[in-house]
């Protein structure tokens, strides 16, 4: 539309300013363009160092520990002071959560996750490995009054949580002894906090399919998890069910593996997988 005095008065398309369309300096702030890149940057490394970042990013040493602490403010990335280097943060998933809920893996795993709850009357999870630790990204809760609660955006030590066994599980044992911390922390009498003995435990829940918490990072509680696969047949994710000990009781821990198998299989084949997970030999 254009008025009498030829000034375009056309209806703008909301949210877009009227020139829209132009991509030159004026319309980019070159500092949180310099963070996206040094966040992007850092997403696809492990056990970043600041120099390893400055240098991946070409900024200045001093100019990209600005944009860090910045982003750190926001939980956006985090520093692990024991070897000082760091990663993307919890607040990015935060952030980054509301583009799950659109992607295959949160939104394919709902249906299987409400019918193992239903069909186990525990508390459902799915969780995916965020480096050191398991992050919980989607949770359907029983409605016993007593129940697990893992909220998306909880995080879990691998060693001490059900799906951190079943993804620690599926890796190399080079990757795996990198991401585990030394000496393991123990949180219960039931905590396996030797490397050997849970190397063995690791071996056994390759074997079987499956890995039970009993009892390993919260007292009175159990997690009996399985692995999700993808199209390339890589473990990506784990499902659970958690409880009380008194409903998640030792004899029936054969009848919740089987369903969470299933359900871990059922998630697995939507998201492409082919034919049933073999256990190792």
């Amino acid at each position: 539309m254009t008025s009498p005095d030829g000034e375009d008065r056309s209806p703008r398309p909301r949210g877009r300013p009227r020139a829209f369309n132009d991509r030159t300096d004026q319309n980019t702030i070159k500092a949180v363009d310099r963070a996206m890149r040094l966040l992007r940057t850092l997403s696809t490394m492990q056990d970043a160092t600041l120099s390893n970042i400055a240098q991946s990013t070409g900024d200045p040493t001093a100019s990209a520990y600005r944009v860090l602490v910045t982003l750190q403010a926001h939980e956006i990335v985090e520093l692990d002071a024991s070897d000082q280097t760091w990663h993307v943060g919890p607040g990015a998933f935060q952030i980054g959560s509301t583009f799950l809920r659109r992607t295959s893996l949160i939104e394919r795993a709902q249906a299987p996750l409400r019918e193992l709850m239903e069909a186990t009357g525990e508390t459902a999870n799915l969780g995916i490995r965020s480096n050191d630790s398991v992050l919980f990204v989607s949770q359907i809760e029983t409605h016993a009054p007593i129940r697990a609660f893992f909220p998306p955006g909880t995080r879990a030590d691998l060693h001490a949580s059900g799906i951190g066994k079943v993804l620690l599980a599926a890796m190399p044992e080079a990757r795996r002894d990198a991401v585990l911390p030394d000496p393991l922390p123990r949180y219960t009498a039931q905590t396996i906090s030797d490397a050997e003995a849970l190397g063995a435990e690791l071996a056994r829940i390759a074997g079987q399919g499956h890995a039970v918490d009993d009892e390993e990072r919260n007292e009175g509680m159990r997690c009996i998890a399985a692995p999700v696969r993808n199209l390339h047949g890589d473990v990506i994710a784990g499902i659970s069910v958690s409880g009380p000990t008194s409903r998640v009781a030792t004899d029936r821990i054969a009848e919740f593996a089987a369903l969470v198998t299933a359900a871990a299989e059922t998630l697995s084949q939507r998201l492409g997988a082919r034919g049933p997970s073999q256990p190792d030999d």
